[in-house]
Protein backbone atom coordinates (compact mmCIF):
# COMPACT_ATOMS: atom_id res chain seq x y z
CA UNK A 1 0.00 0.00 0.00
CA UNK A 2 1.12 3.62 -0.77
CA UNK A 3 1.66 5.99 2.18
CA UNK A 4 1.07 9.73 1.52
CA UNK A 5 4.35 11.87 2.43
CA UNK A 6 2.79 12.64 5.95
CA UNK A 7 4.13 9.51 6.12
CA UNK A 8 7.45 9.85 4.58
CA UNK A 9 8.03 12.34 6.50
CA UNK A 10 7.53 10.52 9.86
CA UNK A 11 9.82 7.69 8.44
CA UNK A 12 12.10 10.22 7.97
CA UNK A 13 12.17 11.78 10.98
CA UNK A 14 11.73 9.05 13.46
CA UNK A 15 13.97 6.90 11.49
CA UNK A 16 17.43 8.77 10.00
CA UNK A 17 20.00 8.90 12.93
CA UNK A 18 18.83 12.59 12.55
CA UNK A 19 15.62 12.37 13.87
CA UNK A 20 15.50 15.37 16.53
CA UNK A 21 13.84 13.12 18.86
CA UNK A 22 17.33 12.20 19.08
CA UNK A 23 19.20 13.83 22.07
CA UNK A 24 22.05 14.02 24.02
CA UNK A 25 22.07 15.49 27.25
CA UNK A 26 25.30 17.43 29.08
CA UNK A 27 24.13 20.44 30.64
CA UNK A 28 24.77 22.43 33.94
CA UNK A 29 23.04 22.91 36.84
CA UNK A 30 22.91 25.87 39.41
CA UNK A 31 20.26 27.41 41.52
CA UNK A 32 18.83 30.94 40.75
CA UNK A 33 18.42 31.94 44.92
CA UNK A 34 22.26 32.61 45.84
CA UNK A 35 24.42 36.14 44.55
CA UNK A 36 27.23 33.17 44.54
CA UNK A 37 25.53 31.11 41.53
CA UNK A 38 25.49 34.23 39.63
CA UNK A 39 28.11 35.58 37.29
CA UNK A 40 30.33 34.86 39.82
CA UNK A 41 29.18 31.64 40.82
CA UNK A 42 31.19 28.44 41.03
CA UNK A 43 30.28 25.47 38.71
CA UNK A 44 28.03 22.80 40.64
CA UNK A 45 29.27 18.71 40.35
CA UNK A 46 27.41 16.09 38.42
CA UNK A 47 26.91 15.17 41.98
CA UNK A 48 24.66 17.94 42.74
CA UNK A 49 23.26 18.48 39.09
CA UNK A 50 21.56 15.31 39.39
CA UNK A 51 19.84 16.58 42.79
CA UNK A 52 18.29 19.22 40.99
CA UNK A 53 17.07 17.79 37.66
CA UNK A 54 13.44 16.74 37.20
CA UNK A 55 12.61 13.11 38.43
CA UNK A 56 9.36 10.78 37.68
CA UNK A 57 7.69 12.40 41.13
CA UNK A 58 8.06 16.09 39.62
CA UNK A 59 5.82 15.14 36.31
CA UNK A 60 3.22 12.80 36.34
CA UNK A 61 1.27 11.76 32.90
CA UNK A 62 5.31 11.83 31.86
CA UNK A 63 7.80 9.17 31.68
CA UNK A 64 10.85 10.33 32.91
CA UNK A 65 14.26 8.33 32.01
CA UNK A 66 17.67 8.08 30.74
CA UNK A 67 18.64 9.58 27.48
CA UNK A 68 18.80 6.74 25.25
CA UNK A 69 21.86 5.88 23.18
CA UNK A 70 20.07 6.90 19.66
CA UNK A 71 19.29 10.65 21.35
CA UNK A 72 22.75 11.04 22.66
CA UNK A 73 24.69 11.45 19.24
CA UNK A 74 25.98 14.71 18.27
CA UNK A 75 25.01 17.30 15.73
CA UNK A 76 27.94 19.28 13.60
CA UNK A 77 28.19 21.66 11.33
CA UNK A 78 30.53 23.03 9.36
CA UNK A 79 29.66 26.81 10.44
CA UNK A 80 31.25 27.79 13.36
CA UNK A 81 28.83 30.22 14.16
CA UNK A 82 25.83 28.05 14.29
CA UNK A 83 27.55 25.32 16.99
CA UNK A 84 25.78 26.70 19.68
CA UNK A 85 22.48 25.59 18.19
CA UNK A 86 23.28 21.98 17.15
CA UNK A 87 24.73 21.63 20.91
CA UNK A 88 21.41 22.42 22.04
CA UNK A 89 19.75 20.30 19.57
CA UNK A 90 21.81 17.92 20.58
CA UNK A 91 21.00 18.16 23.96
CA UNK A 92 23.87 20.04 25.37
CA UNK A 93 24.94 23.17 26.94
CA UNK A 94 25.51 26.21 24.35
CA UNK A 95 28.59 26.10 25.40
CA UNK A 96 31.36 23.41 27.26
CA UNK A 97 30.58 22.90 31.00
CA UNK A 98 32.46 21.77 33.73
CA UNK A 99 29.36 19.79 34.58
CA UNK A 100 26.16 18.57 33.73
CA UNK A 101 23.77 16.00 33.53
CA UNK A 102 20.39 14.85 31.79
CA UNK A 103 16.96 13.10 31.23
CA UNK A 104 14.48 12.23 28.68
CA UNK A 105 10.85 13.27 29.18
CA UNK A 106 8.16 11.22 27.35
CA UNK A 107 5.05 12.41 27.28
CA UNK A 108 2.65 9.47 27.81
CA UNK A 109 0.60 7.97 24.96
CA UNK A 110 -2.92 9.52 24.61
CA UNK A 111 -5.90 6.83 25.24
CA UNK A 112 -6.72 5.42 21.84
CA UNK A 113 -10.50 4.08 20.90
CA UNK A 114 -10.95 0.31 22.19
CA UNK A 115 -12.32 -0.74 18.47
CA UNK A 116 -9.29 -1.22 16.24
CA UNK A 117 -8.37 -3.35 13.67
CA UNK A 118 -6.27 -6.74 14.63
CA UNK A 119 -3.57 -5.51 11.95
CA UNK A 120 -2.32 -1.98 9.88
CA UNK A 121 -3.10 -4.49 7.16
CA UNK A 122 -6.75 -3.57 7.09
CA UNK A 123 -6.32 -0.02 7.19
CA UNK A 124 -6.77 2.42 4.27
CA UNK A 125 -4.12 5.03 3.72
CA UNK A 126 -6.43 7.88 5.35
CA UNK A 127 -6.67 5.95 8.28
CA UNK A 128 -3.02 4.59 8.70
CA UNK A 129 -1.81 7.75 8.97
CA UNK A 130 -4.29 8.92 11.17
CA UNK A 131 -3.75 5.84 13.61
CA UNK A 132 0.33 6.43 12.82
CA UNK A 133 -0.23 10.20 13.79
CA UNK A 134 -2.24 9.40 16.90
CA UNK A 135 0.21 6.81 18.17
CA UNK A 136 3.21 9.23 17.47
CA UNK A 137 1.39 12.33 19.16
CA UNK A 138 2.73 12.89 22.42
CA UNK A 139 6.38 15.37 23.85
CA UNK A 140 9.48 14.09 23.94
CA UNK A 141 12.20 15.84 25.56
CA UNK A 142 15.23 15.96 26.32
CA UNK A 143 15.85 18.34 29.88
CA UNK A 144 19.97 18.93 30.23
CA UNK A 145 21.16 21.26 33.45
CA UNK A 146 25.44 22.23 32.75
CA UNK A 147 26.61 24.27 35.35
CA UNK A 148 30.04 26.94 34.76
CA UNK A 149 31.94 29.08 36.59
CA UNK A 150 32.10 32.60 37.24
CA UNK A 151 30.17 34.41 34.17
CA UNK A 152 30.23 31.13 31.80
CA UNK A 153 26.88 30.81 31.95
CA UNK A 154 25.72 34.16 31.02
CA UNK A 155 28.69 33.89 28.08
CA UNK A 156 26.36 30.12 26.83
CA UNK A 157 23.44 32.18 27.12
CA UNK A 158 24.54 35.04 24.81
CA UNK A 159 26.66 32.72 22.31
CA UNK A 160 23.36 30.91 21.68
CA UNK A 161 21.17 34.10 21.04
CA UNK A 162 24.25 35.54 19.07
CA UNK A 163 23.58 32.09 16.76
CA UNK A 164 20.31 32.47 16.48
CA UNK A 165 20.67 35.24 14.69
CA UNK A 166 23.84 34.66 12.71
CA UNK A 167 21.97 30.91 11.35
CA UNK A 168 18.39 32.57 11.06
CA UNK A 169 18.70 31.46 6.73
CA UNK A 170 19.61 28.07 8.00
CA UNK A 171 22.82 25.95 7.81
CA UNK A 172 23.40 21.79 7.35
CA UNK A 173 23.85 19.71 10.13
CA UNK A 174 25.38 16.46 10.59
CA UNK A 175 24.45 13.52 12.73
CA UNK A 176 25.77 9.74 12.76
CA UNK A 177 26.68 10.03 8.81
CA UNK A 178 23.44 11.70 7.87
CA UNK A 179 23.13 15.26 6.92
CA UNK A 180 20.20 17.48 7.36
CA UNK A 181 18.96 20.58 6.65
CA UNK A 182 17.96 23.47 8.61
CA UNK A 183 16.32 25.87 6.30
CA UNK A 184 15.33 28.36 9.38
CA UNK A 185 16.28 29.22 12.24
CA UNK A 186 13.66 31.41 14.24
CA UNK A 187 13.60 33.23 18.02
CA UNK A 188 10.28 32.05 19.79
CA UNK A 189 9.01 33.33 23.31
CA UNK A 190 10.47 31.55 26.21
CA UNK A 191 8.06 29.47 28.53
CA UNK A 192 10.96 29.77 31.40
CA UNK A 193 12.24 32.45 32.66
CA UNK A 194 15.23 33.19 35.43
CA UNK A 195 17.96 35.12 34.84
CA UNK A 196 17.70 35.11 31.14
CA UNK A 197 16.38 33.19 28.44
CA UNK A 198 16.66 32.29 24.67
CA UNK A 199 14.25 29.70 22.91
CA UNK A 200 14.05 28.75 19.05
CA UNK A 201 12.20 27.18 16.61
CA UNK A 202 14.39 25.15 14.11
CA UNK A 203 12.82 24.15 10.09
CA UNK A 204 14.80 20.61 9.18
CA UNK A 205 14.23 18.52 6.44
CA UNK A 206 16.63 15.60 5.66
CA UNK A 207 16.86 15.93 1.44
CA UNK A 208 16.39 18.59 -0.28
CA UNK A 209 15.14 16.56 -2.60
CA UNK A 210 12.57 15.14 -0.84
CA UNK A 211 9.55 16.84 -1.75
CA UNK A 212 9.63 19.90 0.12
CA UNK A 213 8.96 18.07 3.33
CA UNK A 214 9.67 19.90 6.52
CA UNK A 215 9.46 19.82 10.27
CA UNK A 216 9.88 21.70 12.97
CA UNK A 217 11.74 21.26 16.20
CA UNK A 218 11.95 23.46 19.27
CA UNK A 219 14.07 24.25 22.04
CA UNK A 220 15.05 26.41 24.87
CA UNK A 221 17.61 27.38 27.12
CA UNK A 222 17.18 29.46 30.49
CA UNK A 223 19.52 30.54 32.87
CA UNK A 224 19.55 30.70 36.53
CA UNK A 225 22.77 32.00 38.21
CA UNK A 226 25.40 29.84 37.27
CA UNK A 227 23.27 27.00 35.79
CA UNK A 228 21.49 26.67 32.43
CA UNK A 229 18.81 24.50 32.08
CA UNK A 230 18.59 23.07 28.63
CA UNK A 231 15.45 21.96 26.99
CA UNK A 232 15.44 20.11 23.51
CA UNK A 233 11.28 18.86 22.14
CA UNK A 234 10.27 16.99 19.10
CA UNK A 235 6.58 15.55 18.38
CA UNK A 236 6.60 13.65 15.20
CA UNK A 237 2.84 13.23 15.29
CA UNK A 238 2.50 16.90 15.11
CA UNK A 239 5.30 16.88 12.78
CA UNK A 240 3.16 14.51 10.12
CA UNK A 241 -0.10 16.67 10.63
CA UNK A 242 1.90 19.69 10.14
CA UNK A 243 0.35 21.15 13.82
CA UNK A 244 2.07 23.88 16.06
CA UNK A 245 3.32 22.19 19.36
CA UNK A 246 6.04 24.11 21.89
CA UNK A 247 8.92 23.31 24.18
CA UNK A 248 6.92 21.49 26.67
CA UNK A 249 5.58 24.27 29.62
CA UNK A 250 4.97 21.44 31.85
CA UNK A 251 8.63 20.29 31.99
CA UNK A 252 10.00 23.71 31.80
CA UNK A 253 7.99 24.35 35.22
CA UNK A 254 8.94 21.39 37.20
CA UNK A 255 12.63 21.85 36.34
CA UNK A 256 12.28 25.82 37.05
CA UNK A 257 10.51 24.66 40.37
CA UNK A 258 13.36 22.42 41.47
CA UNK A 259 15.86 25.30 40.37
CA UNK A 260 14.56 28.10 42.73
Amino acid sequence: MKRSSGVRLCATVAVSALSFALVTGCSDGGSKDSADQGSAGKALSAAELKKLIVTQDDLPGYAVGAVTEARARRITTDKAACEPLTRVMSGLAPTEAPASTDRMVTENAKKQPSAKPTSLDDLDEGEFEKTMRKSLDRDVTTVALASYDGDGAERALTSLSAAVKACAGGFTGRQAGTSVKFTGIAAEKPAGGGDGSVAFAATMKEDEGDGGDTALVHAEVDRHGSTVSVYFTSNLGAMMAEQAYTVTPAVVKAQETRLK
